[in-house]
């Protein structure tokens, strides 16, 4: 076989032994350079999947039972703008998405891409959203837990359980309250790459609505350029009043 060839049928995720051993034989440098790449590629995979099954270590115990449970998770707590997103997602137990994990982790793209396969994949989804009146109403804490109840509620199929990345959620559910949950629990991670993505999306669209905030960029928070617009325009209608140094601009109180 040609190199190219070679190169070709190494791209595969799994290869016949029996093929892998006769190009193993083979003393072309670049045969050979290849195969230690192929082997790298496979070492890496094979510690992904490890450590992806060993997030589902809290989810087993609940399948165990024949219950269903859901992983809940939030993203916007510390922006100066913009609402504040909850997700929940039941994951089925054959579900595969190698990638899946917390999402803070993840490069914007790589949660793009994943989002509508976890939408798919999933046995349901829900979202939460509260928005900046409510965090200055009651607080970034309640309004986020809010945020939470209604993730939940909002899913088709009611879990017999959840999952809760350090905080409890005030529904009528057993919890379990994990420190830096979405990095121990693939339906943690998959709530918050839901809860990121549909975030994100929210501060693309008004971005539009408010060009001179960059609200495409920082998605709300403090940056060197959020701040600048702040200072020469003063607060949109989507900013939390009550964060500093929003607060400071209209004499408000901090959040709690």
């Amino acid at each position: 076989m040609k190199i190219n060839e070679i190169k070709d049928l190494l791209q595969a995720d799994s290869i016949d032994p029996a093929i892998l051993a006769e190009l193993a034989k083979d003393d072309r440098k670049g045969v050979q350079k290849l195969l230690v790449s192929y082997q790298r590629r496979q070492e890496k995979l094979a510690k992904q999947k490890e450590e992806f099954l060993g997030r589902f270590s809290y989810e087993k115990d609940f399948w165990a039972k024949g219950q269903l449970v859901g992983g809940v998770d939030e993203v916007g707590r510390g922006p100066l703008a913009g609402p504040v997103v909850a997700a929940a997602v039941i994951l089925p137990e054959d579900f595969s998405l190698l990638e899946v994990n917390d999402s803070k982790k993840l490069s914007p793209q790589k949660r793009l891409a994943l989002y509508p396969k976890i939408l798919q994949e999933a046995v349901a989804v829900g979202v939460g959203v509260m928005d900046n009146k409510v965090i200055d109403q009651i607080n970034i804490y309640e309004a986020d837990r809010l945020a939470m109840k209604q993730a939940v509620e909002a899913l088709s199929t009611r879990p017999d359980a959840l999952l809760v990345d350090a905080m409890n959620v005030p529904v009528d559910l057993p919890q379990l309250e994990l420190i830096k949950g979405d990095a121990k629990s693939n339906s943690i991670a998959a709530a918050s790459i839901v809860a990121k993505v549909f975030r994100d999306s929210l501060m693309d669209d008004y971005a539009r609505l408010y060009p001179d905030y960059a609200f495409d960029h920082n998605a709300g928070y403090g940056t060197k350029n959020h701040l600048e617009a702040l200072r020469k325009y003063g607060p949109t209608p989507i900013h939390r009043l009550t964060f500093s140094p929003v607060s400071e601009m209209v004499g408000l109180k901090k959040a709690d």
